[in-house]
């Protein structure tokens, strides 16, 4: 065995001829060949080390922020589970929910059809050389903090992942920025002149389609209509046609139709547009607030029978003063149904009135009003919604018998039958209130029922007289040209 001695010595020797070896290769190879040979080695031993690929998903490409980084953020707050140490917590005004996020330094895994997936969020700051505010000619130094994800997974899934995984991650974080998002309702600024600009509110209309008091089915055919237009981008592409659907919505005032409206928007997590028409000067006005309204919104305008006059512009028609008619049919025909009506997608309009038949024959066809939903009076089956909702009552009660026949002797709306319940949280006293209400709307209907019989009566009785008169008239007309003869 080597003493130590002579060890020290060869590694003294070994060590002094490296030394020698680097020194002549400094001298006689340039430095960029140098370089290349070294970077050269360095991928050999990577390639052989590892086989993990890795994705920079950065905050920022250049000036406009990376849809992939935010998506990344959005999905990953889904992951997180009690193993990460360390998260950043927010919550904005319009956020019901305070929203968590890695924090600098911070690893999470994923999966996807079987391939191992590890998420690593960084931050760090670097210098940017930007012009300082009053002094064109000097340049200073700004601090900024960049930001970025680091993806990484075996390299022989590379296509997968990028073809498939970043489209899901983007398909996924849409998906919950929908659900999570505060919905808006939007009206136009009525205040001044016209300025085609809608000013916005949250909506915190508490509706859904559990606590709208309709008849089962007519609420399972909007449902499902809903959902079927949802799904059908492609196919509304592929037969031209603009992606939207129209709905009417038409029975007597109280009948809860601004009540479904809201129903469908929370339903949808669709943002509102409440027009109001008489806002709305020239049919130029209408194709600016069309051209303003966002994808996925719901276009409402109520009591279209009543809001504003809609005469028919017709070439060579210069009866009225142009500057007096606000809209025409026309353009609001074309707004709806027209080539406007293709700006944008995802759209739903709908129409209120409590008289379906005075509105224009041309509102109303398909492809403009596609669905027409009658909003009727309050059913047995209606009633128990809103009991349920205003009285927690979940099975039955003692009043419900009469209280069902007499829904079906009298003519009550939801909004009559909601204020009876209102009156008190004693469910007793709550339905003796209903039943009150009901038995005086019968009585009303009934003497208004007698009083029209008697008018009949009365109408009928003067015909009989006139009819008569008449042939008392006519025979005496007759004897008299018998005496003649």
């Amino acid at each position: 065995m080597p003493s130590p001695q002579s060890l020290f010595s060869a590694y003294a020797s070994m060590a002094g001829s490296l030394m020698l070896f680097r020194s002549m290769a400094n001298d006689l190879i340039p430095a960029p060949v140098r370089s290349y040979i070294g970077a050269g080695i360095r991928r050999f031993f990577n390639s052989h080390s590892t086989s993990l690929f890795t994705l920079i998903i950065e905050d920022t490409n250049g000036m406009s922020p990376n849809q992939i980084f935010d998506a990344a953020e959005t999905y990953l707050s889904t992951k997180i589970t009690s193993d990460t140490a360390r998260l950043r917590i927010t919550k904005t005004p319009r956020d019901k929910h305070p929203t968590l996020r890695l924090e600098a330094g911070e690893k999470l895994t994923d999966s996807f059809e079987g391939i191992s997936l590890l998420w690593t969020f960084n931050s760090h700051g670097q210098d940017k050389n930007l012009q300082a505010p009053n002094d064109i000619t000097t340049l200073s130094p700004l601090k900024t903090e960049r930001h970025y994800f680091e993806l990484k997974f075996d390299k022989t899934h590379r296509r997968k992942i990028i073809n498939s995984y970043i489209p899901f991650m983007l398909e996924r974080a849409l998906a919950l920025k929908n659900e999570e998002r505060a919905l808006k309702m939007y009206t136009i600024n009525s205040s001044g002149c016209f300025s085609g600009k809608w000013e916005s509110v949250n909506l915190e209309h508490p509706a859904t389609f559990e606590t709208v008091a309709m008849e089962a089915e007519a609420k399972r055919k909007v449902i499902e209509d809903l959902e079927r237009f949802l799904k059908r981008k492609e196919f509304y592409k592929r037969v031209g046609r603009a992606w939207k659907r129209g709905y009417l919505l038409h029975g007597p005032p109280g009948t809860g139709k601004s009540s479904l409206v809201a129903a469908m928007a929370n339903y949808l997590k669709f943002d509102i547009y409440d027009l109001q028409l008489a806002n709305v000067h020239q049919d130029s006005d209408l194709r600016k607030l069309l051209l303003t309204t966002g994808n996925r919104s719901i276009l409402v305008i109520e009591d279209i029978d009543c809001t504003v006059e809609l005469p028919d512009r017709r070439p060579g028609d210069w009866s009225r003063n142009p500057s007096e008619i606000q809209l025409t049919l026309s353009g609001l025909l074309n707004f709806i149904d027209g080539l406007w009506s293709s700006c944008g997608d995802e759209r739903i309009i709908i129409f209120t009135t409590n008289h379906k038949d005075r509105l224009d024959s041309a509102l109303l066809r398909p492809g403009r009003m596609d669905m027409h939903i009658h909003m009727s009076y309050c059913t047995f089956h209606g009633f128990k919604l809103l009991a349920t909702n205003y009285l927690q009552i979940h099975t039955t009660h003692r009043l419900f018998p009469e209280i069902e026949t007499l829904l079906d002797a009298a003519e009550v709306t939801p909004a009559e039958i909601a204020e009876e319940l209102m009156k008190s949280e004693d469910a007793e006293v709550s339905l003796q209130c209903v039943v009150k209400l009901l038995k005086r709307k019968k009585l009303e209907e009934e003497e208004n029922g007698n009083g029209e019989e008697e008018e009949e009566g009365k109408v009928r009785a003067t015909k009989r007289l006139k009819v008569q008169a008449k042939k008392k008239v006519a025979g005496m007309v007759t004897r008299r040209k018998f005496m003649r003869r």
